[in-house]
């Protein structure tokens, strides 16, 4: 069982618990909160005991607005101390420009914790250290009243000693879950916050699609073309080379390897970001894909406009994406894909006569594909049988409710 707070702690076995830190830790937490309430009560001594009547009556509506002033640190002290009871620590509060009232709830649960809370805590403490204090106050001092009474005094210490463990970590344990229920964020906050991380994911995928358009275009301007150059040069030198000689046969062979190297560096540049898509649409695009397949591919993408960048650039990859794993899971002999604009929603399906089966815990690229499209608010849907056929259906909204800027 994995203990993570003191609550958990006392629903172990009792050996265990006692044997653990958590009774330890339960009584760190507590006399922990001392400390702010000890802070603003020596203040008050000083004010009490003060000669001036006067100074009094100045001072004391200063130490009230410093009590209440002192809640937030009081609770963020709350939130800190937390981590002693339980292992997971509470995220801090969002800093919002409408987070007036809850801050002044956490202030009111600071101030709460000065005036009464620690009061119960050291009320837990004394009432849960008293038994097992005393026979021991009692055992020091029972020298003359016989080995045997010392005996059983100082036997009943020790096994009150561990019972005195669980109001520790119960009362602990209550405080904690006080304290989290109302430092912790809300659900609106936790909404934003899921709302901020979709957006920060959304403005990498667009960093990464910036990066590799300027990789297609450095390789096409610059490799592709020195490619193009080198290998024109040396089809120009094996014609002035004899046919029969040594030259031109090395020289015919570098040829060949040159233009090996330019088809493998076209096919890394339309891997990378297909330049018919930027200048055709998604309809070209994944014919142009399915041309390459070794798999016969039927395509049927019909879209009445060009669709947001972001949009074509996941649903491209999402079709070659399934279409490599037709073409090296399936087994299948024939392929389609289809392409629609539903309601504003792109709808693409890709479909085999395969065996089926297919796992996106198996590593053949869907778990990623699915992440990839929920970037765009998408969702992946697959329907693989054992036996086929498959069906992967990706569904991409054109009206984005995530802007990533």
């Amino acid at each position: 069982m994995d203990v993570r707070s003191a609550w958990q702690a006392i629903g172990q076995r009792p050996w265990r618990f006692l044997a653990s830190s958590w009774p330890w830790r339960s009584l760190a937490y507590l006399c922990c909160g001392f400390l702010p309430s000890a802070v603003v009560a020596g203040g008050l001594v000083a004010l009490v005991a003060s000669p001036s009547s006067g100074a009094v009556r100045v001072v004391v509506p200063l130490v009230v607005l410093a009590l209440l002033l002192s809640g937030p640190l009081v609770a963020r002290y709350e939130r800190w101390r937390l981590r002693l009871v339980e292992v997971e620590p509470v995220a801090d509060r969002p800093r919002r420009a409408d987070g007036t009232a809850r801050r002044a709830v956490e202030a009111g649960y600071g101030v709460v914790c000065v005036v009464a809370l620690w009061l119960i805590d050291l009320a837990v403490v004394v009432l849960a250290l008293a038994i097992p204090s005393g026979l021991a106050v009692g055992f020091t001092r029972s020298a003359g009243a016989g080995r045997g009474v010392q005996a059983a005094m100082l036997a009943a210490a020790v096994l009150a000693l561990p019972l005195a463990a669980y109001p520790l970590a119960a009362w602990a344990g209550a405080r904690s879950a006080l304290a989290r229920a109302i430092l912790t964020p809300r659900e609106a906050e936790l909404d934003e916050r899921l709302v901020e991380v979709t957006r920060s994911r959304a403005r990498l995928v667009d960093a990464f699609e910036v990066e590799r358009r300027r990789i297609e275009r450095d390789l096409h301007d610059g490799a592709q073309q020195r490619l193009v150059a080198l290998t024109v040069a040396l089809g120009l030198a094996r014609l002035d080379l004899p046919p029969d000689s040594t030259a031109a046969t090395q020289v015919d062979q570098a040829h060949r390897h040159a233009k090996q190297a330019l088809t493998e560096l076209r096919e890394l540049i339309r891997g990378v970001h297909p330049q018919v898509l930027t200048d055709r649409g998604l309809p070209a695009a994944v014919a142009d894909a399915a041309g390459r397949s070794p798999v016969k591919v039927d395509v049927d993408v019909v879209v009445p406009r060009r669709l947001p960048p972001a949009v074509e650039v996941t649903a491209y990859f999402a079709v070659c994406e399934a279409l490599a794993n037709v073409a090296k899971h399936s087994r299948a002999s024939q392929a389609s894909v289809r392409g629609r604009l539903v309601d504003d929603v792109l709808v693409v399906e890709v479909r085999d006569d395969g065996v089926g089966g297919a796992d996106p815990a198996a590593g053949s690229g869907l778990t990623g594909l699915a992440d990839r499209i929920a970037v765009v608010d998408g969702r992946l849907l697959l329907s693989s049988p054992a036996g086929g056929p498959t069906l992967v259906r990706a569904e991409i909204p054109c009206a984005q409710t995530v802007l990533s800027g």
